[in-house]
């Protein structure tokens, strides 16, 4: 069967969103407090291109619109224009497809893909606690670049370290 992606589109997002918002649950991957709507992400959505900053979905090769996860290119930091050449990877998946190679996949298309969006640096960041994710990215050559101790605050006694990796991709990382 397989993983496959395509471009993510207008009718995708609710799906993307009820991606995002299970992670946010699970209080393991994002800083999110609270539930997003669609409509809060549209901004979001609007402001990805197929050329710049795209969002794709993840499917199984057998049903190409159930979508099963997530990747977007975002603006690094705060977006300034100098930052263009680096990209913040978004990687989401749906919690029934973790664990079955759609992440391996998802992330070495956007390592492969990058540099065709100008892009020579890919970086994300990820809390300490999530292994998996932390042995994904460096199964794709991310190298930590620096671990900030609980610096996000989750509520409920959760409290997480942030550690940040990012990679070169130009075919070398550190």
């Amino acid at each position: 069967m397989g993983y496959r992606h395509r471009l993510a589109t207008r009718a995708d997002l609710p799906a993307i969103v009820d991606i995002y918002n299970a992670a946010i649950l699970e209080k393991a991957s994002t800083c999110d407090l609270e539930s997003v709507s669609v409509a809060s992400r549209e901004g979001w959505f609007e402001s990805s291109g197929p050329d710049f900053r795209p969002i794709w979905v993840g499917y199984e090769a057998d049903e190409p619109r159930a979508v099963t996860g997530y990747l977007s290119f975002d603006p690094f930091l705060n977006g300034r224009p100098g930052y263009d050449v680096t990209s913040d990877v978004a990687l989401y998946l749906h919690p029934e497809h973790r664990g079955r190679g759609q992440g391996t996949y998802l992330l070495g298309e956007a390592v492969a893909h990058a540099p065709k969006l100008g892009v020579r640096t890919l970086a994300t960041t990820i809390f300490g606690s999530n292994r998996a994710s932390l042995r994904l990215f460096r199964s794709h050559g991310f190298q930590e670049w620096g671990r900030l101790p609980a610096v996000a605050d989750l509520g409920g006694g959760v409290v997480q370290d942030v550690v940040f990796v990012g990679r070169k991709v130009d075919g070398s990382a550190g």
